[in-house]
């Protein structure tokens, strides 16, 4: 893990590419989000991306940790760990408490109806199979142990809970360039670790019982630095989404937990006999007017 690679993101979403990365995120993350329903709703990280704000449950949560790279440009508050919005209630992740758990010096504040979670993003303090939605956007890159944070998401959320996680493709220009950058120590995105490839996440949700649902690529320019040279190969999105879209530099995959061996209860159907055309139901006797 270096230390560049944390310090730059902050300033790096607010560069040409990073906002044009982001953009595209923004636009999929309001697109999905909007469909999936329950109480309870958590972001990990990025606070740049208001990846809840299309959705429409009651309490929602942006869940930040002061060790990593995807808080920035957040900075720890002077309040117990594991605090939402200045209180100690460890299994809340939502309500509209007042507080200072979402601001820092700086005055910055979680999104309006968000509930601001500092703790450690490996050891998150909600009760098992208590959340019903996690958006992880590029968390995965700047966790120390990327496995480990996967199987808190699985433990916490509830059976058919869905996970959304975004992260730039290893496999892309964006991945060649960043592998050459971070040689020459000029890495070309953020993050703390290598690229996950989409393949190898792909892999590591189904082994935790995840059923994925829905993947999708998106930002086929090259890796350019200028919006003058971004804008240059616009063309290139359109094209890349029917000729090469595993080559997009980012992705989005949406997973649901399965729990092997539970059924949904709903009310039971009873389906009525179908008689062949021209016969008629057998008549029963009835017993007060049957005479032996």
């Amino acid at each position: 893990m270096t230390d560049r690679a944390i310090i730059d993101w902050p300033a790096w979403t607010d560069s040409p590419p990073g906002r044009y990365v982001l953009d595209w995120e923004q636009t999929q993350l309001d697109r999905v989000v909007s469909d999936v329903f329950g109480y309870h709703a958590l972001q990990l990280g990025l606070p740049q991306l208001d990846a809840l704000r299309e959705n429409r449950m009651p309490c929602r949560g942006l869940v930040l940790d002061a060790a990593s790279g995807a808080s920035a440009p957040y900075t720890y508050p002077r309040t117990a760990r594991g605090a939402v919005n200045g209180t100690s209630g460890a299994g809340d992740v939502g309500g509209d408490h007042p507080g200072t758990a979402a601001q820092d010096a700086s005055g910055l504040h979680a999104p309006g109806g968000r509930s601001a979670v500092w703790c450690d993003l490996l050891d998150l303090p909600f009760e098992a199979q208590s959340v019903d939605l996690i958006v992880m956007p590029h968390t995965l890159e700047f966790t120390s142990d990327p496995h480990r944070l996967l199987r808190e998401a699985e433990r916490v959320l509830m059976p058919e809970g869905q996970l959304i996680i975004l992260g730039f493709n290893s496999l892309s220009l964006w991945g060649v360039r960043q592998s050459v950058g971070k040689m020459a120590g000029r890495p070309f995105v953020p993050a703390a670790i290598d690229l996950i490839a989409f393949t190898r996440l792909k892999d590591w949700i189904k082994l935790l019982g995840f059923d994925l649902e829905r993947g999708r690529f998106g930002c086929y320019r090259p890796p350019l630095a200028s919006d003058q040279w971004l804008a240059r190969y616009g063309f290139m999105e359109a094209a890349g989404d029917r000729w090469w879209p595993i080559f997009g530099a980012t992705y989005m995959i949406k997973a649901i937990k399965r729990v092997r061996g539970m059924h949904l209860v709903g009310p039971l159907k009873v389906k009525k006999p179908v008689l062949a055309a021209g016969l008629a139901p057998v008549a029963t006797p009835n017993t007060r007017n049957h005479t032996e």
